[in-house]
């Protein structure tokens, strides 16, 4: 992101597909963003990381026991969008170096605009930011590339 604990605004929320992924280049991170029915926007990290390439916003939006989730299109390992963490790794390893677990951004949409704010779980993140998203800051608009 472009400063700790910043926001950066993605795209209007309205360009995103209710229950459909979609990919966004952020400061030179690649985040998969996902609508639900419910009005929620979650962001994970794009890569798999059991094949290792950049597919999860193609991914198979569902839920398992009132959990929002995603499956890849790879080798349909499950996520939970919330916590990013692997609910089924469909008998496969992550590849090397990997846990297996996504990266989970906060986002927040403000003025019908999607922001996306540094990860709040996943190896990259430690200490109390893990729990939460991250105060807020004014949202940097700059180094953001929707992908469709």
């Amino acid at each position: 992101m472009t400063a700790a604990g910043s926001w950066v605004r993605v795209c209007p929320v309205d360009a995103l597909t209710m229950e459909r992924g979609a990919a966004a280049l952020v400061d030179g991170i690649q985040i998969a963003l996902f609508r639900l029915a419910d009005g929620n926007v979650h962001a994970v990290q794009h890569r798999d990381p059991f094949s290792g390439a950049n597919v999860l916003a193609r991914g198979i939006v569902g839920s398992r026991q009132g959990e929002p989730t995603v499956a890849s299109p790879m080798y349909k390992q499950v996520f939970s969008l919330r916590t990013g963490r692997c609910l089924d790794r469909a008998g496969r390893e992550p590849v090397p170096g990997d846990d297996g677990n996504l990266v989970v951004h906060a986002v927040q949409v403000r003025h019908g605009a999607v922001h996306v704010g540094p990860a709040v779980s996943g190896p990259a993140v430690s200490g109390p930011e893990a729990s939460g998203p991250a105060a807020s800051g004014l949202p940097a608009d700059d180094q953001v590339v929707v992908l469709t």
